[in-house]
């Protein structure tokens, strides 16, 4: 198990923050149980402007928990093959003598 730092313990922090956020936090969800989806079916599942789930999109996808593809004028989003184990490995259980 690596040891944490308070460099990693931010970090750790930052992305269980990132991902916490409502919107964030559906979005994940629906690609978790559904597999690849497009910017116009994440829409009505964000319930946010399309400027605004840009936004959050923009930002998961920084996280490296998302990543995209174009195909034509649309863009398809996928959970990153990573992101529940990057999301497990931040939560405090995995923290020296927390088990």
């Amino acid at each position: 198990m690596p040891t944490w730092s308070p460099e990693r313990e931010s970090d750790a922090m930052a992305l269980l923050a990132l991902a916490a956020e409502p919107v964030r936090w559906r979005i994940l969800q629906s690609l978790a149980a559904a597999g690849t989806q497009c910017v116009c079916e994440l829409e009505p599942i964000a319930g946010v402007a399309p400027n605004v789930l840009s936004y959050h999109l923009k930002a998961l996808r920084e996280a490296g928990l998302v990543t995209s593809a174009r195909r034509g004028r649309w863009i398809d989003y996928t959970l990153a093959p990573d992101a529940a184990e990057r999301l497990e490995r931040a939560l405090p259980t995995s923290l020296p003598g927390s088990r």
